[in-house]
């Protein structure tokens, strides 16, 4: 990945000097440099506002609450997992914090809860099928609503920034059921090609 960021850089320059468009580069990296940290800065007022929600819905015991609702569910997905563990507990952050579309206060949750099933499951060095299903999910999540998204259409000057909301459902849904599927039935290939290795 270290490679990738140092290539693309590179190819840009190279590019605009075979392209006679020098300068452009340069007032590029310039101008945008100062665009992105302002970006970055303006999303943080968002992010903060519905982490504390977040922070809010867990001590309140409405995360308890919405764990004990989807707990059917995530039972089916997450076999053998506690529902009322800390594994499981971090799952229900991560995907309400997808489901708003906060990936940055997603991302810690979610390394949480990859801490905690290695632990509750005794993972080594290999990815357990509930450590790959989290994965899954995090990646192809549902969004109701995408917070960090429609932030950034606002600052764009977007004059209907929630008009991408049909698609982002679809979108997502669509996503996330193939991804899950696929996993699963990856996952039980997986367990028959090594019960039948051992037998």
């Amino acid at each position: 990945m270290k490679f990738f960021f140092f290539l693309i850089p590179l190819a840009a320059v190279i590019l605009g000097i075979i392209n006679g468009k020098t300068s452009e580069v340069s007032e590029a990296v310039l101008t945008e440099c100062t665009a992105a940290v302002t970006l970055a800065i303006s999303l943080c007022g968002t992010i903060c506002f519905w982490s504390g929600i977040m922070n809010i819905a867990e001590k309140s015991g409405l995360v308890a609450k919405l764990a004990r609702l989807l707990s059917p569910l995530l039972k089916r997905l997450f076999r053998g997992i506690d529902c009322a563990g800390k594994a499981m507990g971090y799952i229900l952050l991560n995907l309400v914090s997808n489901l708003l579309g906060l990936a940055n206060a997603a991302t810690p949750l979610g390394i949480k809860a990859m801490q905690e099933l290695k632990a509750e499951e005794g993972a080594t060095d290999t990815a357990t099928d509930n450590m790959v299903i989290f994965t899954v999910m995090n990646t192809a999540s549902l969004q109701l609503f995408p917070a960090s998204v429609t932030a950034i259409r606002v600052n764009a000057g977007s004059n209907s920034p929630l008009d991408i909301l049909p698609a982002v459902w679809i979108v997502s849904v669509v996503a996330l059921t193939v991804s899950l599927i696929t996993a699963k039935l990856l996952g039980r290939l997986l367990r028959r090609k090594k019960q039948s290795t051992k037998g």
